[in-house]
């Protein structure tokens, strides 16, 4: 019941980020469920493997409810969204590919690292001056490639990523948190499918997992965090997000430290 009730208080927090931050959820879902699943006393090898890809999986009805709220306020390109797509398709996919060959050190390592280069980034409000124009076609597939590739190797939504690069090319803020949460929902897929099929032969996972995705968590996260992304969209048009990104910033900051301490 305790598990359970971890679940839902992380996919409704994850829900509200998602809306709010436009940083897709999954940058709180992986250290939390690394706690609970060290806590559960799931396989030490395999406990990052099971947080990404149960993060990744649940990104995908958080990025479903966000997208469609920030949509109905006419925040979301489309266009931009149709042109990235592929490239976080096959970025995203081969870069599960390569987590589910690495070792949980190394995985919550760079993980760690992430942790402190986004709260870095949001604390001192760090973005690329809008200083150019979307790049065609093969840029955008390149582009793609490198936000899915890192999303797939930390778990999240690319919000982090997608965010100051959508920004950098001239889109309004509020357009680019909105786009980013729509291109959430590929990442989300592309992630989910590769940590499930390279899971499924590992030996050894606990009882109702689909390969690196433990079911009973991503039940729990994706009911809070559908309920709680429109909310968290709503409150980006109303609250100081600038000031709010400062504060989660610290948290990410405390938390990347206790993670880093329960590896190494």
């Amino acid at each position: 019941m305790t598990a359970w009730l971890l679940y839902l208080a992380t996919g409704a927090f994850a829900g509200v980020l998602a809306g709010l931050l436009g940083v897709g959820g999954g940058i709180v879902i992986v250290p939390l469920l690394t706690f609970v699943f060290t806590a559960l006393h799931m396989p030490a090898d395999y406990i990052l493997h099971l947080a990404l890809g149960t993060s990744l999986a649940s990104i995908m009805f958080t990025s479903i409810s966000s997208f469609r709220a920030h949509h109905a306020r006419g925040a979301v390109n489309w266009a931009v969204v149709r042109a990235i797509s592929l490239g976080i398709l096959t970025g995203t996919f081969c870069g599960s590919w390569v987590a589910a060959q690495l070792s949980s050190r190394f995985l919550g390592g760079f993980f760690v690292v992430f942790l402190y280069f986004v709260a870095v980034q949001m604390f001192f409000n760090i973005r690329p001056k809008p200083s150019r124009t979307l790049p065609g076609t093969a840029g955008m597939f390149g582009v793609g490639n490198v936000i899915g590739g890192v999303s797939s190797l930390v778990g999240i939504g690319g919000g982090s990523l997608s965010v100051p690069f959508l920004a950098w090319c001239n889109l309004p803020m509020h357009h680019a948190v909105g786009t980013s949460s729509a291109i959430g929902f590929p990442i989300a897929v592309a992630g989910a499918a590769g940590y499930l099929l390279n899971g499924l032969a590992v030996d050894g996972l606990p009882s109702y997992s689909l390969g690196f995705v433990y079911l009973p968590a991503l039940f729990g996260i994706a009911l809070a965090s559908v309920c709680t992304a429109p909310l968290g969209a709503r409150l980006a048009h109303s609250l100081p997000v600038g000031r709010l990104k400062k504060i989660f910033a610290i948290f990410l900051t405390l938390m990347g430290t206790r993670l880093l301490l329960s590896f190494f």
